[in-house]
């Protein structure tokens, strides 16, 4: 009899639970803001009514709508979003007018203006909040609230045995302003082996502590008190085949400098990092997201495309097998104003990898080009806005072989909240035009990483993230819940906007003469040792782009011709038509751009400038250990 009691009362349990959900969502007026392109939800978008009342969409793009005394009645709503458009009214006023009305709902097109499709926030509290006030279905296990984190900073992501391991730095948490400074860590299932679909979205499993909160993952029994960074996370076999899971850890960090640096393995049993070999140097932290390669037949672990290491557990522990791409003379460190650059006999600047050399991160570089001690036109880093020919300061950010196009790519911040896609044919570049490719209007989006393990179609579609937030912006309110988190985005690198141009080089040989040929045809004819120069850039053969010129070496003298020598022949390179009006594409302006022409003279297409005078170097470095 008791057993009975007990299945009727929990019927009525389950009844009652059933209802109230049921009421809650029923208390809603959904309004979903949706990508007009795809049809999904777009997160990040803002809806303020007259009176300033102001709702964010969740990562479905959900707003759940319940305000007395304005159900029922019409309701204007300013529409807008970083990187979105909904269109102005006569009054230029970007809005709608919506009738809320409980348990119904609404769906709002915005136009996308950015390339990167926005899918979801990762991290922080909320990520799902109005899907479920109005019972819509979600993807997360926990779509509210996760291991009580509100907040995370800097994303590092490595695949390690079977499972991706996710790392940050910062974290808050509900219940104190201060949360966990040791490196907060998680984990989630690769795609193919039970994951989410990375677009859909990350079910994260934290390590927790006793009292559910996301625990150090860089304890103070090990890196010691103050706050720790950890970054340059990657596996390395050793020499029995296992696999192991290695980081560097800035200690006592500050934003100026550290107390120390470590070499950090994680401990499986532990599940947090120890001490390897403690290093006397003092840098900031800096965002590292290592790849490795292969150069010469030696496989390397590039913690940045400039930095190096062999890819050998012994050889990252001394700090003299480090290897930097410096242009600085004798020992490659950097002395302020007294600084020399490494030229050869006619002046042009010399790169090579020097072993304990100062790495050349982009704050030296400006430094360097600031006391004229170096010419922007000499980094080995000088991104060109490809729509306005205007310099990019690029900041932080990736670099990962992609297959899709075949060369490297690189995914980096600029100015605040703005995020760069580049290509080059090293990992050293020549990095030169670049698109924007994220905006986030006046608030900050740092630190940017490509996820290549998220990678599909063959690299056609990528996945990136980075910390949405107000630190060193001109946001003049924090965004409730979105803030100090991350936002993971997509990139569809077929987009013709992206048809960004590579380096076209002078080869030398045989005879007095040059060759033009991109990096493909130099491999082809290993002519890695004959590169003059780079001539210009141009969209290669892969991209095809409509309204384009084909353009092909001519095989009787100097000049280009447009058609094919051959039935099979492919062209060399694609150029912009001569007679194309200036400003009708931005990325056709006239500084940007110089002629080529055919053997008679002709003009027959345009090509984009080489505003760089470095030749590069490792254009047989190929990804993968």
């Amino acid at each position: 009899m008791n057993a009975v009691r007990r299945s009727i009362l929990a019927l009525c349990l389950i009844g009652a639970h059933a209802t109230r959900g049921e009421t809650a969502a029923n208390n809603y007026f959904a309004i979903q803001v949706v990508d007009e392109q795809t049809g999904r939800g777009v997160p990040l978008a803002e809806l303020k009514t007259v009176n300033n009342i102001v709702f964010w969409t969740d990562s479905a793009g959900l707003v759940a709508f319940h305000e007395p005394g304005l159900m029922g009645q019409e309701v204007f709503f300013h529409v807008s979003s970083p990187g979105y458009e909904y269109p102005k009214d006569f009054f230029n006023n970007r809005g709608l007018k919506l009738r809320p009305v409980a348990g119904q709902r609404a769906k709002v097109k915005l136009k996308r203006l950015q390339i990167a499709e926005r899918l979801y926030r990762v991290t922080g509290q909320g990520i799902y909040r109005d899907s479920v006030l109005v019972s819509a279905p979600v993807p997360l296990k926990f779509p509210v609230l996760d291991a009580q984190v509100l907040g995370q900073d800097t994303v590092i992501a490595t695949p390690y045995r079977g499972k991706i391991y996710w790392f940050w730095g910062d974290t808050d948490r509900a219940s104190y302003p201060l949360g966990n400074f040791g490196a907060a860590g998680a984990t989630s299932e690769l795609p193919d082996r039970g994951g989410l679909n990375p677009s859909v979205g990350l079910d994260l499993t934290y390590f927790t502590n006793a009292d559910g909160f996301s625990k150090p993952m860089c304890p103070d029994s090990s890196f010691g008190e103050g706050l720790k960074w950890i970054e340059g996370v990657t596996t390395l076999r050793d020499e029995t085949g296992a696999e192991h899971l290695l980081a560097r850890v800035a200690a006592g960090t500050g934003m100026q400098e550290s107390r120390d640096w470590h070499l950090a393995l994680f401990n499986d049993r532990n599940q947090t990092f120890e001490s390897l070999v403690r290093w006397d140097i003092h840098d900031t932290h800096d965002s590292a997201h290592p790849f490795q390669a292969r150069e010469d037949g030696i496989a390397y672990l590039y913690l940045y495309p400039n930095l190096r290491v062999r890819a050998e557990l012994n050889a990252l522990r001394d700090l003299k097998n480090y290897q930097a791409f410096t242009c600085l003379s004798g020992d490659g460190k950097f002395h302020g104003k007294e600084t020399q650059v490494d030229r050869d006999f006619s002046g042009r600047v010399r790169y090579s990898w020097k072993a304990e050399a100062d790495r050349l991160h982009p704050g030296v570089l400006r430094e360097l080009t600031a006391n004229d001690t170096l010419k922007r036109s000499e980094s080995w880093l000088q991104l060109v806005d490809l729509e306005s020919g205007a310099p990019v300061e690029a900041g932080r950010g990736s670099v990962f072989w992609n297959e899709f196009l075949h060369r490297w790519i690189m995914i980096v911040s600029g100015a605040p909240g703005d995020v760069w896609f580049s290509q080059a044919d090293t990992p050293t570049g020549p990095w030169v035009y670049a698109r924007r490719i994220a905006t986030h209007g006046r608030y900050n989006f740092y630190n940017p990483t490509q996820h290549p393990f998220f990678d599909q179609e063959g690299g056609r579609l990528i996945y990136f993230e980075g910390t949405y937030t107000d630190s060193f912006s001109s946001a003049s309110a924090k965004t409730p819940r979105y803030n100090y988190n991350q936002i993971m985005y997509r990139l569809a690198l077929d987009d013709e906007r992206l048809a960004v141009p590579v380096p076209v080089y002078r080869v030398k040989g045989p005879g007095p003469v040059t060759r033009p040929l991109l990096r493909e045809g130099v491999e082809a004819d290993g002519a890695w040792g004959q590169i003059d120069s780079v001539a210009f850039f141009a969209i290669p053969p892969t991209l095809p782009r409509a309204g384009l010129v084909s353009l092909y070496a001519s095989a009787t003298g100097p000049g280009w011709q447009t058609r094919a020598p051959t039935p099979t022949s492919r062209p060399l390179f694609f150029a912009l038509p001569v007679n194309e009006k200036a400003g009708s594409d931005p990325s056709t302006a006239p500084a940007l751009h110089e002629v080529l022409r055919s053997e008679s003279g002709e003009p027959i297409g345009r090509v984009w400038k080489n505003p760089a005078t470095v030749i590069p170097v490792g254009l047989q470095v190929r990804p993968g250990p």
